[in-house]
């Protein structure tokens, strides 16, 4: 029977062999960490995708990426995400070597994006609870290819660096073990710190050691977290399993740069015991940049040679030939400054369960109606109760409890910035595919909306963004006709307005024809009326894109013209309450508006009462509370009323009326007026009664309960009763 085995730590910290271990907690580790690192990799590439070259920064934080996950894959045993981290490794680690070289820098892009969606596709495995079993060997490939490249480049510059000194070429192939830079390249070890010192290492192993090469891995991450000086060999020790029998056999060498002493290179290393001895020997900075050679070393004397005034000047004006870039890096105090301020951060933060977050917030929505049950006990009401001491306590519980919602309420709101930043990539890939020029402007990406809303309108929002490039955006020929400038423009957009966010995606391209859609809509035969074009206002012929089945798209490509995804995109969006806006002007372009409530969880709400039902509204929109008269009142011959008010004239919705409502009042002037105001309409709603002012639990609609327009949902009251939630926006559509 084959044994499950599985890489583990010891007691001591150390990766070992185990038998049935669970790796669940690692795994969960593994995929958090390096999903942020994935999406800052992509978010630095997509910054300069329109640049020329990636800079120095940008190529320092990708190689520390990919290192980075390079190390955590080779820990967790997914191979080919580490091989394929190694190479982009490998690659920028050149890039990072040759400052200034003339990149192929789309090329590049492509190469990076290509990574970041292998892994990317390999972590969603792992999700899933399968083994990351793709296939990297043409990606590996693409990046050799692409690494000759790299260096044909420096071959064919004509830098001359044949008389130079390669004394650190074995140090810079240990410090990048897959590289081979050419005979004209080498690498310059970082300057040493005042207080800095060199060690030289060695490390053997009791020969009955299992992965003795993992095992050396981690004692160069022990120094890794004090110092990036390191060198070693072997050097393969993570990707080469035949590494743990050199080893075992002559040991793991290392060397190192940094403010140690011999008694803390002593803590770090030895923390397992399977090492069998460690000997620490400080060495010269000749010497270790000399690397494991073995051959004698030439020490520098302090006299320097006397140059010439020709020479001086000659020198000075040389230009740099690449090559002759050095990356100067400072070791000791610099490096523990910087490695100090990183542990501050990690202590300041640490990731929660989702679940968790959810049950607590369910938990908090329980709080608030028991809350409630509480300060609206009919035990309460008796006469001449003193209720002097309970009003005390009471007032400080709902301050108690208002508090713990505002808390749990912002841990669970997040900016929209990865998901803005994931529109931002598919409209590169899509405008490359598609042959457009598009410039991409992201506008209030750090609005703070709750998770659970972030995580429903991912969907639609990419819907909405395909469209705009597709449908919107017209090819470079139709725009230059048009005469148009290039390039075209799609603005994501989010801003908060009215207790709601609003996300609009806009673009500069064609716009909606009129007449095509209701064309479009009567052939299809999904006209919602017998009604003829010109009764239509604009609006409602652009909502005909939302219908199942319709689209304008002639031929099906691989991102539209199958007649499904915006009757989709409105689903979703009224799951979370929010409502679907469509705004166009013909030859101009689009806006597509997703109005969303900030969260879906707890609101404030104003509770009263028409006839023998009880209602909540938002309080947000209502405008103004209002006692008329009747004759305040007009009555059209259809039954329709208004209300004049300060010389305005509203419209009047009785809710008796629409819900078939008994014993409500029919007076105008014994019941209250609730002015509402929505997205630039108005409304006056006539009820009998208010009851006052609670926090609403927001409890979706049973699904065996038919759907009522107008109703968003239902929640408990403070006496046990249930009343429902009016939707205003389903109001003013009546």
């Amino acid at each position: 029977m084959r044994k499950n085995v599985r890489l583990m730590l010891d007691m001591e910290g150390v990766p070992c062999m185990a038998e049935e271990f669970n790796l669940d907690g690692m795994v969960d580790i593994y995929i958090y960490e390096n999903g942020q690192l994935l999406e800052n990799l992509e978010e630095i590439v997509l910054e300069t995708k329109d640049d020329d070259a990636f800079d120095e920064n940008s190529i320092n934080e990708i190689f520390r990426i990919m290192h980075t996950i390079k190390g955590s894959s080779g820990v967790m045993m997914y191979d080919n995400i580490m091989k394929v981290s190694h190479k982009l490794e490998d690659i920028f680690y050149y890039l990072r070597e040759n400052i200034g070289i003339e990149e192929p820098h789309m090329e590049l892009t492509d190469i990076v994006f290509q990574v970041l969606d292998f892994i990317n596709g390999e972590m969603e495995k792992i999700k899933d609870g399968n083994d990351p079993d793709g296939d990297n060997s043409q990606l590996i490939d693409l990046m050799d290819k692409f690494l000759v490249k790299l260096k044909g480049v420096i071959d064919s510059s004509g830098g001359n660096t044949e008389d130079r000194e390669p004394k650190g070429a074995t140090a810079q192939a240990a410090a990048a073990p897959s590289m081979d830079l050419g005979p004209n390249q080498f690498y310059i070890a970082p300057q040493a710190s005042g207080d800095a010192k060199c060690f030289r290492i060695k490390i053997t192993y009791h020969e009955d050691t299992q992965m003795s090469n993992l095992r050396a891995y981690s004692a160069t991450y022990a120094l890794k977290e004090f110092t990036e000086d390191v060198h070693y060999t072997p050097e393969d020790i993570l990707t080469d399993e035949n590494s743990s029998d050199v080893i075992l056999a002559e040991g793991f060498q290392m060397l190192v740069r940094g403010d140690f002493t011999e008694d803390k290179l002593h803590e770090l290393l030895d923390t397992t015991s399977e090492i069998s001895g460690i000997e620490i020997a400080e060495c010269s900075n000749a010497e270790f940049e000399h690397g494991f050679s073995g051959e004698p070393v030439q020490e520098e004397t302090s006299a320097a040679p006397v140059e010439t005034p020709h020479e001086q000047k000659k020198e000075a004006e040389a230009e740099p030939q690449p090559g002759d870039y050095v990356i100067q890096k400072e070791a000791g105090k610099a490096k523990q400054i910087t490695k100090k301020k990183k542990k501050e951060v990690k202590q300041a933060f640490m990731s929660v369960n989702i679940d968790k977050m959810n049950m607590l917030m369910d938990l908090m929505g329980e709080m608030v109606i028991a809350e409630s049950v509480v300060l609206q006990n009919p035990d309460l009401q008796v006469p001449n109760l003193d209720l002097t001491n309970f009003q005390k306590a009471a007032s400080q519980l709902s301050k108690i409890t208002t508090e713990m919602q505002e808390l749990i309420m912002s841990m669970r709101m997040m900016p929209l910035t990865n998901t803005f930043q994931k529109m931002n990539r598919t409209v590169f890939d899509m405008s490359r595919k598609l042959g457009k020029n598009i410039e991409f402007e992201m506008i209030g990406d750090t609005t703070e909306v709750d998770k659970n809303i972030i995580e429903n309108i991912s969907d639609p929002l990419m819907h909405l963004v395909r469209n705009s490039v597709d449908h919107g955006v017209e090819m470079p020929e139709e725009r230059a006709a048009a005469g148009k400038k290039e390039p075209a423009k799609v603005t994501l957009e989010a801003k908060n307005e009215g207790g709601k966010v609003w996300i609009s995606v806009r673009d500069n391209g064609k716009g909606l024809n009129r007449n095509k859609l209701y064309k479009k809509a009567w052939e299809n035969g999904i006209l919602p009326d017998n009604r003829v074009e010109s009764d239509y206002t604009d609006k409602e012929i652009f909502q005909f894109i939302t219908y199942p089945g319709f689209s304008t798209k002639e031929k099906v490509t691989e991102f539209s013209g199958r007649g499904v995804g915006m009757d989709v995109v409105v689903k979703n969006i009224q799951k979370i309450g929010g409502v679907l806006d469509i705004d166009s002007v013909e030859g101009e372009g689009t806006t597509m508006t997703m109005k969303i409530p900030l969260t879906m969880a707890i609101i404030d709400g104003i509770v009263m009462r028409n006839g023998n039902m009880k209602f909540v509204m938002e309080t947000g929109a209502i405008k103004q509370f209002i006692r008329v008269t009747d004759d305040q009142l007009i009555h059209e011959p259809n039954g329709e009323e208004y209300v004049m008010i300060r010389g305005e004239c509203y419209p009047i919705l009785r809710l008796s009326q629409k819900y078939d409502l008994e014993d409500a009042v029919t007076d105008v002037e014994d019941g209250v007026m609730l002015l509402l105001e929505y997205e630039g309409n108005t409304l006056c709603v006539l009820i009998d009664e208010l009851i006052g002012t609670q926090e609403i639990v927001v409890k979706p609609i049973p699904p065996y309960v038919k759907k009522v327009h107008g109703i968003s949902g239902c929640t408990q009251l403070g006496d046990g009763s249930i009343a429902l939630i009016l939707d205003v926006s389903g109001l003013m559509q009546d």
